[in-house]
């Protein structure tokens, strides 16, 4: 049975008890938020070193890291060294996005070492092989979708996009009513190609009950996605857009009724003023099934520094409801990232999730920046180091520029104002 289907039959299955430690909550609680579909915990039963984590309402919010080959750059060491370091920095889950060479070889290879759920978009594989073998992904069979999916799932894969909601009326709508960017969803694309060419329905919304038979064997949560989401600002919020949110909120009840497990996936750039209302309508529109955002990113022109307008966007986002946040690297836009652009993507990421926590009152949240302060007060830089979201970055800043006085930074020296105001609070001269 599926996570969500022991849930309702009254089961607190090994994973709820690890989820719920780790979040620190109570475990029945914990497997009535799954019960309802309001909480997903990503673990296919073939992922044997796999730790599960929660990814809903009343827990943390999530992180995600996305690697992966390119068909311009492909080497599998470098992908297994991005994982590594996803997981040093605290992501929380792995996308492998891979359409070089070696697919199958560097899934096998992530799936091998991660204890954090991983996920993948297998119409990426399934397009790569047609255009291989057949020199075109006009040629991709429907057949060919599915055993890409079955065989990701039968290997251990935790999650799946699948863009379900990408339908022939969504297109004309988009068609008609234009915009700037079109598609920028590279799994919307190639289904996109597919159905006009083919003038057919896309086949994973045909089809979805044998995308739910595969799902509910292996119980891999479905991430449904956003395939026509805004990829500029000006055209966040837009009639395409919202209708796919809306086939996709009828997906999820199909989901739930075959006891498979869901989350939708959210758009990329929206303005600032526009990510509470796109939060609220997810959640209104597909039953408060976990929500899954691309950043957002608040600007089209952060180029070189996209992760941080995506770790603005993912801050408010995440105190506006969302459940995961899916990171982005200082590359995005720009080419493939490297070890160290996986490695700040995730820690900016994981600010956002914790300052969204902080915001929706997360007493563990809260605490700990309360523990910090109180080591910044009691010039105590060994505790900052161990409470510090990146311990390896803030030790290297003071281990390279090291103070003359080892109780304060090289910021002030010797005028650090906490030391002297201490200093003054702490003198038996003092009277109140």
């Amino acid at each position: 049975m599926t996570q969500l289907k022991k849930a309702r039959s009254g089961v607190i299955t090994p994973e709820m008890k690890k989820v719920a430690e780790n979040e620190q909550v109570d475990a029945v609680w914990l497997r009535d938020q799954v019960a309802k579909g309001r909480v997903v915990i990503p673990a296919n039963r073939r992922h044997h070193r796999l730790v599960p984590c929660g990814i809903g309402e009343g827990l943390f919010v999530k992180v995600n890291a996305n690697i992966g080959t390119s068909s311009d750059r492909s080497v599998l060491e470098d992908e297994v060294a991005k994982l590594r370091v996803s997981m040093e920095a605290g992501a929380d889950t792995v996308m492998d996005l891979s359409t070089g060479s070696q697919i199958d070889a560097t899934r096998a290879s992530i799936l091998a070492e991660s204890t954090i759920p991983v996920g993948t978009v297998p119409i990426y594989q399934a397009v790569v092989e047609t255009v291989e073998e057949k020199g075109g992904l006009i040629h991709l069979s429907v057949d060919k979708m599915f055993e890409v999916i079955e065989k990701q799932a039968r290997e251990g894969v935790d999650f799946i996009t699948v863009h379900c909601g990408l339908t022939r009326a969504a297109l004309e709508m988009l068609r008609k009513q234009g915009r700037i960017t079109d598609i920028v969803s590279r799994g919307g694309s190639f289904l996109t190609t597919w159905m006009l060419h083919h003038d057919r329905e896309n086949p994973l919304y045909e089809n979805y009950d044998r995308l739910l038979d595969i799902a509910r064997e292996y119980d891999v949560t479905l991430s449904l996605g956003d395939a026509l989401r805004p990829g500029c600002l000006a055209d966040a919020t837009d009639r395409a857009q919202i209708h796919e949110l809306m086939t996709l909120g009828h997906l999820t009840q199909l989901a739930w009724e075959r006891d498979v497990q869901v989350m939708i996936e959210g758009p990329g750039h929206v303005p600032l003023d526009q990510i509470e209302a796109n939060v609220i309508l997810q959640k209104k529109l597909c039953h408060h099934a976990p929500f899954y955002v691309l950043g957002p990113l608040v600007t089209d022109i952060a180029a070189g520094y996209d992760h941080v307008a995506c770790a603005i966007g993912g801050a408010l986002a995440g105190a506006a409801g969302a459940d995961f946040l899916c990171y982005v690297t200082p590359a995005e836009h720009l080419c493939l990232p490297s070890v160290e652009d996986v490695r700040e993507g995730v820690v900016v990421t994981k600010i956002a999730a914790h300052a969204a926590d902080i915001a929706k009152g997360n007493k563990i949240a809260i605490e700990r920046d309360r523990q910090m302060a109180v080591a910044r007060k009691n010039l105590d830089w060994e505790t900052q180091m161990k409470l510090a979201i990146d311990p390896k970055k803030a030790r290297a800043y003071r281990e390279q520029n090291p103070p003359t006085d080892d109780d304060v930074c090289t910021m002030c020296g010797k005028y650090c104002a906490i030391k002297q105001v201490k200093e003054y609070f702490t003198s038996p001269d003092r009277t109140d």
